[in-house]
Protein backbone atom coordinates (compact mmCIF):
# COMPACT_ATOMS: atom_id res chain seq x y z
CA UNK A 1 0.00 0.00 0.00
CA UNK A 2 1.24 3.25 -1.06
CA UNK A 3 1.12 6.45 1.38
CA UNK A 4 -0.67 9.46 0.62
CA UNK A 5 2.02 11.67 0.08
CA UNK A 6 -0.35 14.83 -0.65
CA UNK A 7 0.31 18.09 1.37
CA UNK A 8 -1.78 18.24 4.58
CA UNK A 9 -3.43 21.69 4.21
CA UNK A 10 -5.70 23.82 1.89
CA UNK A 11 -4.83 23.31 -1.85
CA UNK A 12 -4.48 27.42 -2.24
CA UNK A 13 -1.67 26.91 0.25
CA UNK A 14 -0.15 24.87 -2.31
CA UNK A 15 -1.27 26.50 -5.42
CA UNK A 16 0.22 30.19 -4.55
CA UNK A 17 3.68 31.38 -3.78
CA UNK A 18 4.16 31.48 -0.07
CA UNK A 19 3.45 34.41 2.24
CA UNK A 20 4.60 36.53 4.66
CA UNK A 21 2.23 38.18 7.12
CA UNK A 22 3.76 41.41 8.18
CA UNK A 23 2.04 42.26 11.41
CA UNK A 24 2.64 46.24 12.44
CA UNK A 25 0.68 47.89 14.90
CA UNK A 26 1.65 49.68 18.25
CA UNK A 27 3.33 47.46 21.44
CA UNK A 28 0.43 45.81 23.07
CA UNK A 29 -1.86 45.63 19.82
CA UNK A 30 -1.71 41.83 19.80
CA UNK A 31 0.79 41.12 17.39
CA UNK A 32 2.31 38.64 19.29
CA UNK A 33 -0.37 36.92 20.41
CA UNK A 34 -2.06 36.74 16.78
CA UNK A 35 1.08 35.44 15.53
CA UNK A 36 1.51 32.25 17.71
CA UNK A 37 -1.71 31.53 17.40
CA UNK A 38 -1.58 32.00 13.34
CA UNK A 39 1.47 29.58 13.55
CA UNK A 40 -0.29 26.92 15.71
CA UNK A 41 -2.93 27.16 12.85
CA UNK A 42 -1.34 26.84 9.80
CA UNK A 43 1.11 23.89 11.81
CA UNK A 44 -2.13 21.91 12.06
CA UNK A 45 -2.82 21.98 8.78
CA UNK A 46 0.26 20.94 7.66
CA UNK A 47 2.24 24.39 6.57
CA UNK A 48 5.96 24.44 7.74
CA UNK A 49 5.60 28.12 9.25
CA UNK A 50 8.35 30.69 11.04
CA UNK A 51 7.65 33.53 13.33
CA UNK A 52 10.31 36.48 13.25
CA UNK A 53 9.12 38.23 16.61
CA UNK A 54 10.37 41.51 16.97
CA UNK A 55 11.73 41.18 20.27
CA UNK A 56 13.35 38.06 19.62
CA UNK A 57 15.20 39.87 16.65
CA UNK A 58 15.82 42.55 18.83
CA UNK A 59 17.58 40.15 21.09
CA UNK A 60 19.71 38.67 18.31
CA UNK A 61 20.07 39.11 14.62
CA UNK A 62 19.42 42.99 15.29
CA UNK A 63 21.10 43.11 18.67
CA UNK A 64 22.79 46.15 19.39
CA UNK A 65 20.59 48.74 17.39
CA UNK A 66 19.13 51.54 18.57
CA UNK A 67 15.71 52.87 18.17
CA UNK A 68 16.69 55.83 15.73
CA UNK A 69 15.72 56.23 12.18
CA UNK A 70 18.82 54.58 10.97
CA UNK A 71 18.95 51.33 13.14
CA UNK A 72 14.86 50.95 12.86
CA UNK A 73 15.38 50.63 9.25
CA UNK A 74 18.15 48.33 9.34
CA UNK A 75 16.44 46.21 11.93
CA UNK A 76 13.37 46.01 9.03
CA UNK A 77 15.75 45.55 6.63
CA UNK A 78 17.22 42.31 8.23
CA UNK A 79 13.62 41.27 9.02
CA UNK A 80 12.80 41.05 5.53
CA UNK A 81 15.66 39.50 4.32
CA UNK A 82 15.21 36.47 6.60
CA UNK A 83 11.46 37.00 5.70
CA UNK A 84 12.06 36.67 1.81
CA UNK A 85 14.95 33.87 2.14
CA UNK A 86 12.08 31.57 4.17
CA UNK A 87 9.48 32.47 1.87
CA UNK A 88 11.61 31.59 -0.91
CA UNK A 89 12.26 27.97 0.55
CA UNK A 90 8.05 27.28 0.94
CA UNK A 91 7.63 28.36 4.59
CA UNK A 92 4.73 30.67 5.35
CA UNK A 93 6.21 33.83 7.43
CA UNK A 94 4.78 35.55 10.12
CA UNK A 95 6.55 39.42 10.84
CA UNK A 96 5.40 40.76 14.50
CA UNK A 97 7.34 44.03 14.45
CA UNK A 98 6.03 47.41 15.16
CA UNK A 99 7.89 49.05 12.15
CA UNK A 100 6.30 52.08 12.90
CA UNK A 101 6.99 54.22 9.51
CA UNK A 102 5.56 53.55 6.16
CA UNK A 103 9.04 53.92 4.65
CA UNK A 104 10.10 51.01 6.21
CA UNK A 105 7.23 48.85 5.53
CA UNK A 106 7.64 49.81 2.08
CA UNK A 107 11.10 49.06 2.40
CA UNK A 108 10.03 45.42 3.65
CA UNK A 109 7.51 44.77 0.74
CA UNK A 110 10.07 46.18 -1.72
CA UNK A 111 12.44 43.50 -0.78
CA UNK A 112 9.95 40.59 0.29
CA UNK A 113 8.14 41.13 -2.96
CA UNK A 114 4.49 39.58 -3.83
CA UNK A 115 4.37 37.24 -0.99
CA UNK A 116 4.21 40.08 1.28
CA UNK A 117 1.33 40.94 2.75
CA UNK A 118 0.48 43.61 5.17
CA UNK A 119 -1.58 43.13 8.29
CA UNK A 120 -2.22 46.52 10.47
CA UNK A 121 -3.15 45.03 13.89
CA UNK A 122 -4.93 48.65 14.79
CA UNK A 123 -5.68 48.29 18.35
CA UNK A 124 -6.72 51.83 20.38
CA UNK A 125 -3.44 53.10 22.37
CA UNK A 126 -5.67 52.78 25.45
CA UNK A 127 -6.14 49.43 25.37
CA UNK A 128 -2.27 48.70 24.25
CA UNK A 129 -1.67 50.33 27.22
CA UNK A 130 -4.01 48.40 29.45
CA UNK A 131 -2.16 45.69 28.23
CA UNK A 132 1.08 46.69 29.11
CA UNK A 133 2.46 44.15 31.44
CA UNK A 134 6.36 45.93 31.21
CA UNK A 135 5.02 49.39 32.24
CA UNK A 136 6.61 50.87 28.95
CA UNK A 137 3.61 52.94 27.94
CA UNK A 138 3.80 54.59 31.89
CA UNK A 139 7.78 54.63 31.51
CA UNK A 140 7.80 56.51 28.36
CA UNK A 141 5.26 58.62 29.30
CA UNK A 142 7.64 59.76 32.18
CA UNK A 143 10.27 60.47 30.04
CA UNK A 144 12.00 57.38 31.34
CA UNK A 145 12.24 55.59 27.45
CA UNK A 146 13.10 57.72 24.54
CA UNK A 147 11.85 57.36 21.38
CA UNK A 148 8.61 54.96 22.35
CA UNK A 149 6.83 54.06 19.34
CA UNK A 150 2.88 55.86 20.06
CA UNK A 151 4.35 58.25 22.71
CA UNK A 152 7.37 59.58 22.10
CA UNK A 153 8.13 58.67 18.34
CA UNK A 154 5.76 58.61 15.72
CA UNK A 155 3.50 55.88 14.02
CA UNK A 156 2.64 55.80 10.77
CA UNK A 157 -0.63 53.93 10.31
CA UNK A 158 -0.75 52.11 7.01
CA UNK A 159 -2.89 53.72 4.47
CA UNK A 160 -4.07 50.64 2.74
CA UNK A 161 -3.17 47.36 4.27
CA UNK A 162 -3.91 43.97 3.17
CA UNK A 163 -5.81 43.26 6.10
CA UNK A 164 -6.96 45.10 8.94
CA UNK A 165 -7.90 44.00 12.36
CA UNK A 166 -8.65 45.43 16.00
CA UNK A 167 -7.94 43.21 18.97
CA UNK A 168 -10.19 44.95 21.35
CA UNK A 169 -13.14 43.91 19.17
CA UNK A 170 -12.72 40.05 18.67
CA UNK A 171 -11.65 37.21 20.39
CA UNK A 172 -8.27 35.44 19.75
CA UNK A 173 -10.03 32.30 18.29
CA UNK A 174 -12.12 34.47 15.83
CA UNK A 175 -8.93 36.53 14.80
CA UNK A 176 -6.70 33.46 14.07
CA UNK A 177 -9.99 32.44 11.67
CA UNK A 178 -10.18 35.27 10.08
CA UNK A 179 -6.27 35.57 9.70
CA UNK A 180 -5.79 32.37 8.41
CA UNK A 181 -8.26 32.01 5.55
CA UNK A 182 -7.37 35.61 4.72
CA UNK A 183 -3.33 35.04 4.08
CA UNK A 184 -4.32 31.56 3.19
CA UNK A 185 -6.31 33.52 0.23
CA UNK A 186 -3.81 36.15 -0.27
CA UNK A 187 -7.02 38.31 -0.22
CA UNK A 188 -8.31 41.91 1.32
CA UNK A 189 -10.46 41.56 4.30
CA UNK A 190 -11.08 43.90 7.43
CA UNK A 191 -12.37 42.15 10.78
Amino acid sequence: MQADTRARFPLNLVSTTSRVAWFTGLSGAGKSTLAAGLRTRFVSHGAAVAVLDGDDIRDGLSHGLGFGPEDRLENIRRIAHVARLLSDQGIVVIVAAVSPLCGQRSLAKEIIGPAYLEVYVNTPMAVCEQRDVKGLYARARRGEIARFTGVSDAYEPPLHPDLLIDTSTCELPSAVDFLFSSISEGGQAVA
